[in-house]
């Protein structure tokens, strides 16, 4: 089948919002014929040196930008970039448009952003449209938003209200009505995209690793001996919960353990007199942001991944965390809730503060005190990402949706 995937973000070799567009257009052209719409001035060179290195003839690349706004990294993440982000995809049904014209597309899909709130325009042609991956729909409970200074409630209130105007936007309500298959990260986005009138909707995980590191990362032998080690990486900022884990390490009493935190962020400061306010500041070690291979190696030199994140859209490090055959805590919220099950670690409900810091220190403390059952865990979330989350069964699932949403014959 010929195949348009709108990825406004798409680089290899990088995580994230990159590594979602790139892989999933490169999985998908092992099976069909794919033309991606995404910007040059983020990653052309880099997509077309690994086409040099590695060429492929099912994949083509349409490189466009807003003619008045041509830098559109300028701004960062800021509110700038959403409003580049929502012009560059109305530009991209008039790019479809010409190219469906020349082509004659058999489905279109939308891959990047991953974002609920933002209507993509390739929904208006006249062909099979799948949306998604696309999560945010996530909040934290109101009950955790006593942890949270002021700053970060007002982050919390400007994430929701800007998500809520999304959703009131007829295009966005278009997008959800008109598409054969919505992609939701999570349950909760899920539900929003439900009540906008999405009558065919999925829960998946954006997420997924390259076979390679699938393989890499499987080799992690555990530690033997002590002290037992739990782990938690990524930015340190005020949704993440890190200071849920500090607080729960505390509770659990373990003498014969530390916690190691991976990280840079705003937080930090704040965590590290946390940690000493409970009298763990000798076992709780923040080793700061390191490159990836220096985390990859604190992560097989520890033995449960803990990530207490309050409203994750995706979680790639539990996908790691599961391949390196480590148990993984979370709370059972947002994309980790999907990726985890108790088959692979544990999932803390999310009532209270206090709930979550009593019951994942007793989670804390079983895995420490039962290295058979991190052993079992392990062994089954290596299993799971094998089978589940590679990028090349993520194509294939793929493969499988496509062929049932376009007629044959």
């Amino acid at each position: 089948m010929k195949i348009l995937l709108s990825a406004y973000s798409c680089e290899p070799g990088k995580g994230s919002e990159p590594g979602v567009g790139w892989n999933i257009a490169r999985e998908i052209s092992r099976h069909h014929e794919v033309w991606v719409l995404t910007r040059p001035d983020e990653s052309k060179a880099a997509i077309e040196a690994e086409l040099a290195r590695n060429p492929d003839p099912n994949l083509h690349f349409v490189y466009f930008t807003l003619p008045f706004w041509k830098d559109s990294l300028k701004w960062g993440q800021s509110g700038a970039m959403q409003i580049h982000y929502y012009l560059w995809q109305a530009q991209a049904f008039f790019v479809a448009r010409r190219l469906h014209k020349k082509i004659g597309f058999d489905l279109a899909h939308h891959v990047t952003f991953v974002k609920y709130s933002t209507p993509s325009f390739i929904s208006l042609l006249k062909i099979p449209f799948v949306w998604g991956p696309v999560g945010g729909g996530e909040q934290a409970p109101k009950p955790f938003f006593a942890d949270f200074d002021a700053k970060a409630k007002r982050y919390e209130k400007l994430r929701l209200w800007a998500h809520r105007v999304g959703e009131l936007d007829p295009f966005t309500r278009y997008t959800a009505r008109n598409s054969a298959q919505v992609r939701a990260t999570t349950h909760d986005t899920a539900a929003r995209l439900k009540r906008m009138g999405a009558a065919q909707v999925h829960v998946t995980s954006e997420s997924g690793l390259a076979q390679d590191e699938i393989d890499r990362l499987g080799q992690c032998p555990v530690p033997e001996g002590s002290p037992v080690r739990f782990i938690s990486m990524g930015r340190i900022l005020h949704w993440k919960g890190f200071h849920l884990g500090i607080r729960a390490f505390a509770h659990a009493g373990l003498r014969d353990a530390e916690y190691w935190i991976l990280g840079d962020g705003p937080e930090l400061e704040n965590l590290t007199s946390l940690a000493e306010q409970l009298g763990v500041a000798d076992r709780v070690k923040f080793w700061g942001r390191l490159p990836r291979e220096e985390s990859l190696e604190k992560l097989a030199q520890c033995h449960v991944l803990v990530h207490p994140s309050l409203h994750d859209s995706g979680g790639w490090v539990c996908l790691e965390g599961m391949a390196a055959g480590r148990p993984v805590l979370c709370l059972d919220l947002g994309g980790p809730a999907v990726q985890v099950s108790e088959a692979t670690g544990r999932k803390i409900p999310a009532h209270t503060p206090e709930q979550v810091v009593a019951d994942l220190g007793a989670a804390m403390k079983d895995l420490a005190l039962d290295p058979s059952l991190r052993e079992e865990l392990g062994r089954a979330g290596r299993q799971f990402v094998r089978t589940n989350y590679s990028w090349k069964a993520r194509g294939e699932q793929l493969d499988r949706l496509y062929r049932e949403l376009v007629p044959t014959g």
